[in-house]
């Protein structure tokens, strides 16, 4: 669910963001549950609160017997919340969507059990319920609508600019008349930051599920029964040690990233946690432009270039490499100025100047891998 400050006001600093997460969380958690549509009780299991400069991003988890009473009751919550909370009093909610939890859509799709490696897991989930013929006009006014709508969000990738994108603009600040040639057009590189922005969305939606699954089953990524959206696509050397704790600061890592992008206030990645956040960033925009038929060779070599510009380096792609498992603490490895890549190095910000969110740091004396509940 988003909801949204007060059209014409002005974005919130860090300070009031607090604030406003600090309301809505003691605002959610004084109900416990709540009467729906013709007196269905609705039970709230449990909430998040994602504040941005613009609003905040509420997933609300709620024992309910179908998707519509769910929805309105919860959009009725918020905006019972919002109203009784006079310092958010004008915000609204924008947008209200409903998903299954995980197991409980395993369950719908008839599976006994998820098979043991992640590939067939996941071909199950997305296996196409039917053969019905694909309906051509219908399709491409789908991907029509969606390429409209990802370049409507291509300005809120506040922090880039077209020219991030391989683009020329003749507004940036950069733009040289003598240079007309490009394998990026503008549109394209709209079309490659609306993704970025629609898959962000994706992207923090399906990591808190898998933080509430491993919360669930007090699990790690491994020996997890539900089927897990990324955090399995992350460095499978370290998997073992991916459990409830580690999801959540990840999480937090995301959206600190995003936000960051969003409100345009990015200027390097702060850990080696960001860059393989920005990874699966990158891959679920992909993903995502794919499904609509909008992953041109453009828009391929925008994103492309996103990430080339973005990274600094690519050294943490071996970790994905066994054969490079350790080069950070050889001679080589400290010769090419590679960074700690062990896990316990993974939120420790590169040097002083960069930023990494305090629930996701290294806490003073370190941390164990005890999984607790939120």
């Amino acid at each position: 669910m988003d909801t949204k400050i007060p059209s014409g006001a002005p974005e919130m600093d860090e300070l009031h963001r607090v604030g406003a997460g600090a309301l809505l969380e003691e605002g959610f958690s004084a109900v416990e549950s709540l009467e729906g549509p013709e007196g269905v009780e609705v039970e709230i299991d449990d909430t998040f609160v994602g504040v941005y400069p613009g609003g905040a991003l509420l997933k609300v988890f709620v024992d309910a017997p179908t998707l519509e009473v769910a929805e309105q009751a919860v959009r009725s919550l918020a905006e019972e919340v919002l109203e009784h909370l006079e310092l958010l009093a004008d915000w609204t909610v924008e947008r209200c969507e409903v998903e299954l939890n995980p197991d409980l859509a395993k369950e719908s799709l008839h599976l006994d059990g998820p098979p043991s490696d992640v590939a067939s897991r996941r071909a199950q989930l997305t296996e196409p319920a039917s053969e019905k013929p694909v309906d051509a006009a219908r399709a491409a006014a789908e991907t029509k609508a969606a390429a409209a709508r990802m370049r409507g969000l291509a300005a809120q990738l506040r922090s880039f600019g077209p020219g991030m994108f391989g683009a020329l603009d003749e507004e940036d600040e950069d733009y040289d008349p003598e240079i007309t040639d490009s394998a990026v057009s503008l549109e394209d590189a709209q079309l490659a930051a609306g993704a970025l922005v629609w898959a962000t969305d994706v992207l923090l939606d399906e990591l808190f599920q898998d933080a509430f699954a491993l919360v669930e089953e007090e699990t790690n990524v491994v020996e997890c029964d539900q089927p897990l959206w990324l955090l399995d696509d992350l460095p499978p050397r370290y998997a073992l040690q991916y459990d409830a704790r580690f999801a959540r600061r990840f999480l937090v890592t995301a959206i600190a990233l995003t936000t960051r992008f969003t409100e345009g206030s990015f200027h390097q990645l702060s850990c080696v946690a960001e860059e393989l956040a920005l990874r699966l960033l990158l891959t679920t925009a992909e993903v995502t432009l794919e499904t609509f038929g909008l992953l041109g060779d453009g828009v391929s070599a925008a994103l492309e270039g996103f990430g080339d510009l973005v990274y600094e380096d690519m050294d943490h792609e071996w970790l994905y490499d066994d054969s490079k498992d350790g080069i950070d603490e050889s001679s080589v490895g400290e010769y090419l100025g590679v960074a700690p890549m062990d896990l316990a190095s993974w939120f420790k910000p590169f040097n002083d100047d960069r930023y990494v969110h305090p629930y996701a740091a290294d806490e003073p004396g370190g941390e164990g891998s005890e999984v607790t509940a939120p």
